[in-house]
């Protein structure tokens, strides 16, 4: 049996930062399940429709996107805008994001 990869074993712990970034580009402006896959494999993560989907649907159910339906090319597409709750977590996460940074990388610098 094959081991799972690294990325893999800790996508319980990189899943904060998936909801963040779909956050973050949902803020932007709509985005849409396959677009966003695609927007955060850029980055590195590898997600399927398996692990999206039920994430934007959680994130909607606790009120930070709104969804709705646009027609492209003759095809339903539901997307998802952040909401003004939305947009409040995602600053508040900003910060916290930023002391944590400065904790691990900034004042660690000194210490090797």
């Amino acid at each position: 049996m094959q081991k799972p990869s690294t990325r893999g074993r800790n996508q319980e712990l990189y899943i904060g930062l998936v909801r963040l970034h779909v956050l973050h580009h949902a803020a932007e402006g709509p985005i849409f399940g396959l677009g966003i896959i695609e927007e955060l494999g850029r980055h590195g993560y590898r997600l399927g429709p398996g692990t999206i989907y039920p994430l934007l649907h959680g994130m909607e159910k606790r009120g930070w996107l709104r969804a709705s339906a646009q027609f492209v090319e003759g095809r339903r597409r539901k997307t998802y805008a952040a909401t003004a709750a939305g947009r409040r977590a995602l600053n508040v996460a900003r910060e916290q994001v930023r002391q944590l940074y400065e904790e691990m990388f900034d004042d660690g610098a000194d210490q090797g």
